[in-house]
């Protein structure tokens, strides 16, 4: 892979992982909720599941599954579903110490849904066809993207945590009323069901 190639790579990359979605969204309204050493399981399994994604798409699987309009439509469906209930669920929390049973989302619940975001399907299969199929040294391809993806989806899922978590104190309120909270988990609720709509047509 030469530099030009490379640069690309961690300009689509930069983009694509630092652009509002459903993980840099869920990284956020989680830490302003639980703060940000509740919310590193779920910040840690976005790469890992967004690794394993990046295989399947690299054996072909993930251009198959959305070569057939069916099962491009049931990750769509099943994405969307899982979203809504998501964002149902941060909507309901409006209190800091009440909202760890509606917001809680596991590590392998976050792994799991990077095989229904269409944003992560969708990145996965544009590095999989411009940066290692049919190239000399896949393997080596696949090693230094899978390398890059790994830090960047760590790296903008933190970020985003670091934000929510800092605004963890102003969110409480005065006296730990919660009404700032409300409206700020119904603002996450509402990016969330946007994106789930927005995934659904593209």
């Amino acid at each position: 892979m030469n530099w030009q190639e490379f640069t690309a790579l961690l300009i689509l990359t930069l983009a694509m992982s630092f652009s509002p979605g459903p993980n840099t969204t869920l990284a956020t309204a989680l830490a302003a909720n639980h703060g940000i050493r509740r919310t590193l399981p779920f910040i840690c399994a976005v790469p890992v599941g967004w690794a394993a994604l990046l295989a399947v798409c690299t054996l072909g699987i993930g251009a198959l599954v959305l070569a057939v309009p069916l099962l491009a439509w049931a990750v769509k469906l099943v994405g969307l579903a899982y979203l809504l209930w998501l964002a149902w669920k941060i909507a309901r929390s409006h209190q800091l110490r009440a909202a760890v049973a509606p917001l809680q989302v596991t590590f392998w619940q976050g792994a799991a849904l990077q095989f229904v975001n269409i944003k992560a399907w969708m990145l996965a299969l544009a590095i999989v066809s411009g940066w290692i199929a049919g190239r000399a040294n896949p393997g080596l391809r696949f090693a230094v993207v899978l390398g890059v993806m790994l830090v960047f989806a760590f790296s903008s899922n933190l970020s985003y945590a670091l934000a929510g978590s800092l605004l963890r104190d102003w969110l409480a309120g005065p006296a730990g009323s919660g009404r700032r909270l409300m409206w700020f988990n119904r603002a996450m609720a509402a990016v969330l069901v946007a994106t789930a709509f927005w995934m659904l047509f593209v």
